[in-house]
């Protein structure tokens, strides 16, 4: 064998090894995932209050992470009533962030180079801001709706990337009341190498 036919085969054998191949980019929708909801009394069936307690998600695993993990970079993203938390910034274990991007979910292809990544400071300087209008959501006629045309671009705890929209607050499906809240219905894509590519 000469050098040349040597030098294909190591090269094919490096191309086709999995660690070197591009990760495809993972979509999937959420329902129903609980935010914190009040609970009723089992036997009066008043309510009885909320927990107080956020709920984690991993957008590597595709599923909530229980709350003994908080303090680990297992999660990405955090869900209480309409708060939503990062894992990075003060008191937090992982590299996360957020910002807010205007436009639809399909048209975000790719994270752009100058994006703005904020962290959680404290409780009332988060990544994504709350309040109506000035986040993921807005608040009218006692509904709280998503905004049309807002993305939460997530930067994972361990630094990978994320797009996420949010459809709907209330248990199952995106309409208002009538139907329990604190219950979040999202898309979102996942980028496992790595990349800035979220499509």
């Amino acid at each position: 064998m000469n050098s040349l036919t040597i030098a294909k085969l190591l090269l094919g054998a490096v191309l086709l090894h999995p660690s070197v191949q591009a990760q495809s980019v993972k979509v999937d929708t959420v329902h129903d995932l609980p935010a914190d909801p009040a609970s009723n009394d089992p036997q009066s069936g008043r309510p009885m209050g909320s927990t107080n307690r956020f709920t984690f998600f991993s957008f590597k695993e595709g599923k909530q992470v229980p709350n003994s993990d908080s303090a680990t970079v297992k999660w990405d993203i955090g869900f209480r009533a309409t708060t939503l938390i990062v894992n990075g910034g003060t008191g937090r274990a992982g590299q996360g962030g957020a910002y807010v991007h205007t436009g639809t979910f399909e048209s975000l292809t790719v994270v752009p180079e100058n994006a703005a990544f904020a962290v959680d400071d404290n409780a009332s300087k988060l990544a994504i801001p709350t309040g109506s209008g000035n986040g993921w959501y807005t608040y009218g006629g006692g509904v709280i709706a998503p905004t049309a045309d807002k993305v939460l671009v997530i930067r994972t705890g361990d630094g990978k990337y994320a797009k996420v929209e949010i459809l709907g607050y209330y248990k199952g499906g995106p309409d208002g009341p009538g139907s329990e809240s604190r219950y979040y219905t999202f898309r979102y894509a996942y980028q496992p190498d790595g990349s800035k590519k979220i499509q």
